[in-house]
């Protein structure tokens, strides 16, 4: 059993994150539907409490903190562990910026990284918060929709709860591949009414499951979206 003192500095440390989150939010939130003009629809269909996932296509770095912006809950994503490392005034901002909304740093590069990402996010799930996932696993190139690997199916699966579909546009526009400084443009999110899958509880390991549920996910992403779609119908790997 941990000491006292270790469940109290936690605590401090929990409770320093809290605010850090509150104050990002109070400062960032009306900042970023003044510049990017942020258009946000859906906003019911997030569960008020208990854990979920948020599912989203992905055009830009920063829909990791757009989507989090307009979510009505805190959501927590996973982001590379190099954001957190990074040295300079600009290593610090992102860092500083990540953290106060909630970023979890992961390692990229180790031969477990997908599964302890997907141990990491489980965690987060467990403690009955939000969860915000690409199943694509990478940005688009070319604004088209890739074909979701199956671990956001397992994730889904293993803890029992819904899956939000979220849609982005206008991402890309503001923040393109390779771009150093962001441009204005009008941002757009999208929160689909959840997802659940009752019919497949407890067949987490069953790989035709995965790629049903993951399907049924992606489908509901590019009807919000209206993405067209890249490569659906060649085999994925499973995580």
């Amino acid at each position: 059993m941990p000491a006292a003192g270790t469940d109290r500095a936690g605590a401090r440390r929990s409770g320093g994150r809290g605010v850090l989150y509150g104050v990002a939010r109070f400062v960032l939130r009306p900042l970023s539907r003044a510049v990017l003009r942020t258009r946000v629809t859906g906003q019911e269909n997030v569960p008020a409490t208990g854990p979920v996932i948020l599912a989203s296509n992905h055009l830009s770095f920063i829909d990791s903190m757009v989507i989090p912006l307009s979510a009505p809950r805190r959501v927590r994503y996973l982001a590379k562990a190099e954001y957190f490392t990074t040295p300079g005034v600009g290593g610090w901002f992102t860092r500083t910026l990540f953290s106060a909304l909630g970023a979890l740093p992961v390692e990229r590069e180790t031969s477990r990284a997908a599964q302890a990402a997907l141990d990491t996010a489980l965690g987060v799930l467990h403690d009955g918060d939000a969860f915000g996932i690409y199943p694509e696993g990478t940005r688009s190139r070319d604004g088209r929709l890739a074909r979701g690997k199956t671990g956001v199916a397992w994730l889904a699966l293993t803890a029992g709860c819904p899956v939000v579909p979220v849609a982005v546009s206008g991402t890309d526009r503001v923040q393109p591949v390779g771009a150093t400084w962001p441009r204005p443009h009008r941002v757009t999110v999208t929160f689909g009414p959840p997802l659940t899958f009752p019919e497949h509880q407890g067949a987490a390991r069953n790989g035709r499951a995965r790629r049903e549920v993951t399907d049924r996910i992606m489908e509901a992403i590019a009807e919000l979206s209206g993405q067209e779609k890249a490569g659906w119908g060649e085999p994925r790997e499973v995580a």
